[in-house]
């Protein structure tokens, strides 16, 4: 367990971005390292998380949670090691989830957050597989889309932390077929081989609607959106009678600068029954345990895999966080910044 330092570094949002966030939007800061108060802990973070969500925060406007504050450290999932304590049934050494990411060290009130075994999994996979991204494949997939054995899924954003899950899970819960899409032959490649798709493509080197059909001739039954636009517009087509669709992310146009045009086959909504709806992984907090011990029990028994695309060192947050923006990670990006 390394000294606490007199200053913390940490990343502050210093303009709000206009289209693709630029290096220049973010600065990079030192902060002196607080005390803890009763009730807090002090940790040193070992993995950060960058998620797609972020973007949104970057933008000054309401959702379901607040924009990031210009001239503030930004937040985000995060892994550490208590290095100091004023809270009960949290001491040194102690590692923890945490929200307060961005920074090197971080003190979080001990409600907020959660102990975490090291001897269990990976401390990285709690941000990943076991963490935020996880849940929100699991929650999304089975209570959102009403998954049921021998549906056919379709998933966009198919090598990303979620996206790579949602497809397993609905292998392991007996999906008649799996499809995804990504953005490059070598993430295709992974899908097929590691991941266990049965159809894959690269959505770069063709109309969606088209690759689509080829790998679904009799339609699918869910579709989980991670991207939106044109993906979201060739589902609709493809989808089945009474077929339901789970919106986790649009990331195609979290940079958009201009207002993106929707499906324009929406009618498919009313004349196929269809269900679409939209999901907050937070909403689904009651299927935690279930969760966590069911996934947990198929990566010990190697049923599912997972992949990190792992940056090192604080001064390279803001580049993982673009990089993941402009899908440069396969599975979990995660930043480590030491052991």
């Amino acid at each position: 367990m390394s000294a606490t330092p007199a200053t913390s570094r940490e990343w502050h949002l210093v303009a709000r971005p206009q289209g693709w966030p630029k290096p220049e939007d973010f600065a990079l800061r030192e902060a002196p390292v607080a005390e803890p108060a009763e009730g807090q802990i002090l940790v040193r973070n070992i993995h950060l998380s960058v998620d797609p969500y972020m973007r949104g925060r970057m933008n000054d406007v309401k959702s379901y949670i607040p924009p990031f504050q210009l001239d503030q450290p930004m937040d985000g999932g995060a892994v550490g090691e208590v290095v100091a304590s004023r809270a009960e049934g949290f001491a040194p050494g102690d590692h923890v989830l945490h929200g307060l990411g961005w920074r090197e060290y971080a003190v979080v009130d001990a409600a907020r957050a959660a102990k975490v075994d090291p001897d269990v999994a990976p401390l990285s996979a709690y941000l990943g597989v076991l963490g935020m991204p996880g849940m929100t494949a699991y929650a999304g997939l089975l209570e959102v889309a009403s998954f049921k054995e021998g549906d056919v899924v379709f998933v966009s954003g198919a090598a990303g932390a979620v996206g790579s899950l949602v497809g397993q899970i609905a292998k392991l819960k007996g999906a008649a077929r799996v499809i995804g899409s990504a953005g490059s032959d070598e993430k295709v490649k992974v899908l097929l081989d590691e991941y266990g798709f049965d159809a894959a493509f690269n959505y770069k080197k063709g109309p969606v609607a088209e690759q689509l059909k080829e790998a679904a001739p009799d339609g699918i039954d869910v579709y989980f959106d991670n991207v939106g636009g044109e993906h979201l517009e060739a589902a609709l087509g493809s989808l089945n009678l009474k077929g339901r669709v789970t919106i986790c992310g649009m990331i195609a146009q979290y940079n958009a600068t201009e207002p993106t045009p929707g499906p324009r086959n929406m009618v498919n909504i009313l004349a196929k029954r269809l269900r679409v709806q939209g999901m907050i992984v937070s909403d689904h907090e009651a299927l935690r345990p279930q969760f966590v011990r069911e996934v947990g029990g198929w990566i010990r028994s190697g049923e599912l895999t997972y992949r990190e695309t792992v940056v090192h060192g604080i001064e390279h947050v803001g580049d993982a966080f673009l990089g993941l923006l402009r899908g440069e990670n396969t599975g979990k990006m995660i930043v480590t910044l030491g052991d």
